[in-house]
């Protein structure tokens, strides 16, 4: 006999409760933080339990994965997707007309493509830039740990930012793996800096901060986090695998 499915609705409310109490730990509205639900390799329908009970931002790791989804998921009336998951440039023509926001655009080659894509669909394409402040080799993202190198990236994202058909609006990054949360505030620390430093150097927008998943959610949004990115905490474990681990898409 199968075992049942994991509690959608409860596991949700206790999310939306500890993502209120961390933001109230930080000094901010509940609703200054946007849940991304997490859906790579969940079964359809705990997606639809989750949209059931309010849930309209859902995000995908690999587009190959994610096209067959949104496609399945279609009827929902009012369902964003969101690319959280590194982007070949092969497959920017099937993620540029229909993702609302791509959270991770790693390098100068994907966001030019990413502009022609979303040019071809008469679009601007809402896009995050994602960045490496832990110095992992393992992770995507610009290489940012150490701060001599936030001066010499400067003119590679004010080129980004020129790209008429893509709307930079913040950035990204994802913090190491560890079984203690607190020891992944420096690098949620660091992309407030960043924050801090490109709004000062360079026009355009910078509010939203993508940091934080099921593990370490709550650290994040007490540093600033405007979205969070969870799937285990929601949908349960699924085959083994961590919901919001890197992949290559």
């Amino acid at each position: 006999m199968a075992e049942p499915g994991p509690d959608v609705a409860r596991n949700l409310e206790s999310v939306r409760l500890r993502i209120a109490a961390a933001a109230r730990r930080s000094g901010r509205e509940p609703e200054s933080v946007r849940m991304v639900a997490v859906t790579k390799n969940q079964p359809l329908d705990r997606a639809r339990r989750a949209y059931a009970v309010g849930v309209r931002d859902f995000g995908e790791n690999r587009v190959q994965e994610a096209l067959p989804r949104k496609a399945a998921l279609a009827d929902l009336e009012g369902i964003r997707w969101h690319m959280i998951g590194h982007v070949q440039s092969r497959k920017a023509r099937d993620v540029a007309p229909g993702f609302a926001l791509v959270h991770s655009v790693d390098r100068l080659k994907i966001a030019q493509a990413l502009d022609r894509h979303a040019a071809e669909a008469g679009r601007r394409l809402q896009v995050l830039l994602e960045c490496n402040l832990a110095g992992e080799t393992t992770k995507e993202g610009w290489a940012l740990a150490e701060g001599n190198a936030w001066e010499s990236i400067l003119p590679t994202f004010e080129a980004v930012c020129a790209f008429p058909h893509l709307e930079v609006r913040g950035l990204m990054t994802m913090a190491p793996w560890t079984e203690r949360p607190e020891t992944a505030r420096p690098v949620f620390v660091r992309l407030r800096e960043l924050q801090a430093f490109l709004t000062t150097r360079l026009p355009g927008w910078w509010a939203e901060l993508s940091m934080g998943m099921t593990d370490d959610f709550e650290v994040a949004i007490e540093e600033g986090a405007t979205i969070v990115r969870i799937g285990r905490a929601i949908f349960g474990e699924r085959q083994g695998l961590r919901e919001e681990s890197p992949v290559v898409g």
